[in-house]
């Protein structure tokens, strides 16, 4: 039977935490999806296309990796791929709690379903998408944080 695990998100954009945590993933289970959240709520900065294709490009040396765009309930979405498990990245204690009542809901919805929740590499432990955008929008240096798409990306849109 395959193992496949879902790292659902909004990844706007995809950085080197995200990336830490699937190459991580990605070894322990036979094909992890990026499972690219379409959210009423937030007004991303890339559309979901940009986003997919920033995290295949840059997951593009795991072999067991993809991305897709869903608007469905992750569980509905882990049920529908026969996912085993979801992975989400959990960067502080402030995080455990969010994470916590996520896993609950999403257990509650699909039994079937177990959340794993993995720090990320030291380095990346601060890291978020919007800090991201907020740095590379004033010009601040993200070289380390992202990969060199995603860099390329951020300067197209913020006209850098």
């Amino acid at each position: 039977m395959n193992k496949l695990i879902i790292y659902p998100g909004t990844f706007d954009p995809i950085h080197n935490g995200h990336i830490d945590i699937a190459t991580r993933a990605s070894r322990l289970f036979d094909e992890l999806i990026f499972s690219v959240a379409v959210n009423s709520d937030k007004s991303p900065l890339f559309t979901v296309e940009e986003r997919i294709e920033m995290i295949e490009f840059s997951t593009k040396d795991l072999g067991n990796v993809r991305a897709c765009m869903t608007d469905k309930l992750v569980a509905d979405f882990a049920r529908e791929t026969n996912a085993v498990a979801l992975i989400r990245g959990l960067r502080h204690v402030s995080d455990f709690e969010f994470e916590f009542q996520m896993a609950m809901m999403n257990y509650h919805l699909n039994p079937e379903i177990s959340t794993i929740l993995m720090m990320p590499a030291e380095q990346y432990i601060h890291l978020n998408s919007t800090v991201v955008k907020e740095v590379a929008k004033l010009g601040g240096d993200i070289t380390t944080y992202v990969p060199d798409c995603v860099l390329d990306c951020l300067k197209v849109k913020f006209k850098l």
